[in-house]
C-alpha cells in the first residue's frame, strides 16, 4: 500500500527520467511537459547504464530535491536469457549507488507483475513474489536493492499487461492482436484464448505514475484496473475496431500445457487515489486503435 509525504498534491522541483524514450517513458514525459515540470532525461547515449562508471555520472547530474523515476529495462522481446537479466540487473546495481551518493528526496521504480508466481490466480500489495521467469526475477531483485537503500521515499509500482498505439514489445496480447489483424485480417490465439488476464492503458499507467510524484508516495502499488477478460474477449474487442471482418483463430495446445488465470484486488489503488479512475477496456483498445489509424499504422 502508499503512504503520501505531500499534501497537498505538488510537483516536484524536477524529474530524473530513466527510459524517457520507451512505450511508457514518452507518456510520462508528455505529463511532465504539460505540467510545465524541469526535466533531465538522459538517453542511452549520453549515459550507458550497463557502464561501470554510470552511478557516479548519473549522481553528479542529480540534485538532493529531485525525483528520480527508474523506468529501464531490457524487456522480454530483447531477450529472456541470463545475458540479457544480468545486463538489467547491472543497470539496476548502477542506478541504485546513484540513489546513494545523490540521495534524491523520491524515487519511483517501475516495476512488472512479473514478479508474482505465474499460478497466482488472485493477487494483490501484499501477495508474496515467487516469479517463474528471469525477467520477473530480476525486478524482483532491483525492488530489494532499491528498498536496502530508500525504502522511506521509495515508491515500487507494478503494471500488469500494458496496451497502448505505439508499443513496441509485440507481446501476446491486445498490441499484438491489432498489428496481425490489420495485416493478416486474422488473430491467432493460444489455445481458445481461455486465460483472463488483466489490461491497463499506458496513459493510466503514466497518470499513476505522475499521482506518486506529486504525492510523494511510497510503497507498493499494481497498477491494475481490477477487471480481468479472457483473451479471446480481448480479440473480440480489437476485431471489432475494423470495417473489414476479422477472423479469430483457436488452436490446439500442447499436451499438458497449463492454463493459468489471474485476477486483482485493486482496493489499494482506490484508497491512495480515490479520485483516480482506470479507463473501461473496451473505451481504451477503441482509442488506441484511433491513435494507431492517425499514426499511419495497426
Amino acid at each position: 500500500m502508499l503512504t503520501h509525504a505531500a499534501s497537498p498534491p505538488e510537483a516536484p522541483s524536477r524529474v530524473v527520467v530513466l527510459g524517457a524514450r520507451g512505450f511508457i517513458g514518452r507518456h510520462l514525459m508528455a505529463k511532465l511537459a504539460a505540467a510545465k515540470v524541469p526535466v533531465l532525461a538522459p538517453g542511452s547515449a549520453e549515459l550507458n547504464l550497463d557502464s561501470p562508471d554510470a552511478g557516479d555520472r548519473l549522481a553528479a547530474q542529480m540534485r538532493p530535491g529531485d525525483a528520480l523515476v527508474m523506468l529501464s529495462a531490457l524487456t522480454p522481446d530483447k531477450g529472456k536469457d541470463l545475458a540479457t537479466t544480468m545486463k538489467n540487473l547491472r543497470m539496476g546495481e548502477q542506478v541504485v549507488a546513484a540513489v546513494v551518493k545523490a540521495k534524491p528526496r523520491h524515487v519511483v521504480y517501475i516495476s512488472s507483475d512479473g514478479v508474482f508466481a505465474d499460478a497466482l490466480a488472485l493477487a494483490d500489495e501484499r501477495s508474496p513474489t515467487a516469479p517463474d521467469s528471469l525477467y520477473g526475477g530480476m525486478h524482483m531483485m532491483r525492488e530489494l536493492a532499491f528498498k536496502a537503500v530508500c525504502a522511506d521515499r521509495l515508491a515500487i509500482l507494478r503494471p500488469t499487461l500494458v496496451y497502448g498505439a505505439e508499443d513496441t514489445h509485440n507481446s501476446y496480447g491486445s498490441n499484438r492482436f491489432r498489428r496481425q489483424a490489420a495485416k493478416d485480417g486474422k488473430i491467432p490465439l493460444f489455445g481458445q484464448g481461455e486465460e483472463m488476464r488483466d489490461h491497463v492503458a499506458v496513459e493510466d499507467v503514466a497518470e499513476v505514475i505522475r499521482l506518486c510524484l506529486w504525492q510523494r508516495s511510497a510503497g507498493v502499488l499494481n497498477v491494475v484496473t481490477g477487471r480481468s477478460y479472457s483473451f479471446m474477449d480481448v480479440a473480440k474487442l480489437v476485431a471489432a475496431q475494423f470495417e473489414r471482418k476479422i477472423e479469430i483463430q483457436g488452436q490446439a495446445r500442447a499436451p499438458g500445457s497449463a492454463i493459468w488465470h489471474r485476477h486483482y484486488d485493486a482496493g489499494d489503488c482506490l484508497r491512495a487515489f480515490p479520485d483516480f479512475r482506470y479507463r473501461d477496456l473496451a473505451e481504451g483498445l477503441a482509442q488506441t486503435h484511433r491513435q494507431a489509424q492517425a499514426l499511419g499504422g495497426a
